[in-house]
């Protein structure tokens, strides 16, 4: 079954003490502006790493009285396409969410509705004037995270959890990669995929195995990897989103990535009347606010600091180019 929740100006006011303080828009510019009707269909739960980039995002543009958003999460594959048809003939306007299991029967859903904006996670093209992709591109904060982790291990194995090896996930682990042997050629790289999107103790199972082969630092593309590393004593990296408070003495570096830069870009071109048949993934680089490095100074080497704010600095200038690899690693 479908849990759905309903999120409009109203009641995100009331209940957003959870996301912090709301301040209110002056009233002549939240009158200006008609929220946009947006639906977020998650096929994990929301607390997953990159749905929850994908919620907060919304949350925040909810808050700032841009959209008015609902959401359903936990949403099966074999259930996608009915809960996209369910949404657009409720009259919401966007539709945000993921078609990697569903490629075929998403684009025929928004053939269905052309009215509709389908905004989604995909690793396929765009189609029509109403579906939209984006790629998830946080590789450029994973290569600073690993020139971070290069100068850190001790045994010069690395190991990084990823989900399935779709695109995406593979970039994002070279991106890793590179950036460790940049300051450290003789790195060694241990490399799992659990099979699945969301299953925190297969990520964890996968971790302990790395360190038992000798990984002193887990890159986690998946949530779990950092209770492994948490569990035998040694530091991790997150990533999507930060997971610095959940694990102080373990984590050190995340590779952020912020939905809101993709959110933004579509929605402007909707309310422009262009056409959303496009591919958003650019608004993910560092240039355009999409992804970048948080770290915790105090658990790095002051030595690994300078040198990777520098290549961050080139990065964000449009200097230096990470290089996008989409083959399966190994």
């Amino acid at each position: 079954m479908m849990k759905k929740y309903h999120i409009n100006r109203r009641r995100f006011l009331k209940t957003g003490a959870t996301l912090g303080a709301v301040s209110l828009l002056p009233a002549p510019v939240v009158l200006a502006q008609s929220p946009v009707k947006v639906a977020g269909i998650h096929s994990s739960p929301v607390e997953n790493a990159w749905n929850s980039r994908l919620h907060v995002a919304m949350l925040e543009a909810a808050k700032r009285g841009e959209i008015d958003y609902v959401f359903s999460e936990g949403i099966a594959g074999t259930d996608y396409s009915r809960a996209m048809r369910e949404y657009a003939e409720q009259g919401v306007e966007v539709i945000v969410g993921e078609a990697y299991a569903v490629e075929r029967e998403a684009r025929q859903v928004a053939g269905d509705y052309p009215d509709t904006t389908f905004l989604m996670g995909s690793s396929g093209k765009p189609h029509g004037d109403n579906f939209a992709t984006f790629g998830t591109w946080n590789h450029e904060a994973a290569y600073l995270c690993g020139m971070l982790a290069g100068k850190m291990s001790k045994s010069g194995i690395f190991g990084s959890v990823g989900a399935i090896p779709i695109p995406e996930v593979n970039m994002l682990i070279h991106g890793f990669r590179q950036g460790v042997n940049a300051v450290r050629p003789d790195a060694k790289h241990l490399i799992n995929f659990i099979g699945t999107f969301f299953d925190p103790p297969k990520a964890r199972e996968a971790g302990l195995a790395q360190i038992d082969s000798g990984a002193d630092i887990l890159f986690g593309e998946r949530i779990g990897t950092a209770d492994a590393a948490k569990e035998r004593g040694i530091k991790a990296i997150g990533s999507l989103t930060d997971y610095s408070a959940r694990y102080p003495e373990t984590v050190f570096s995340n590779a952020i990535w912020n939905f809101g830069a993709i959110l933004a870009a579509a929605l402007a071109d909707r309310k422009a009347g262009k056409s959303n048949g496009q591919e958003y993934t650019r608004f993910g680089l560092m240039k355009e606010g999409g992804n970048d490095i948080s770290y915790v100074k105090s658990m790095v080497p002051a030595d690994a600091i300078e040198p990777m704010e520098k290549v961050r600095a080139a990065i964000k200038a449009g200097e230096f180019e990470v290089k996008i690899d989409f083959s399966e690693p190994t």
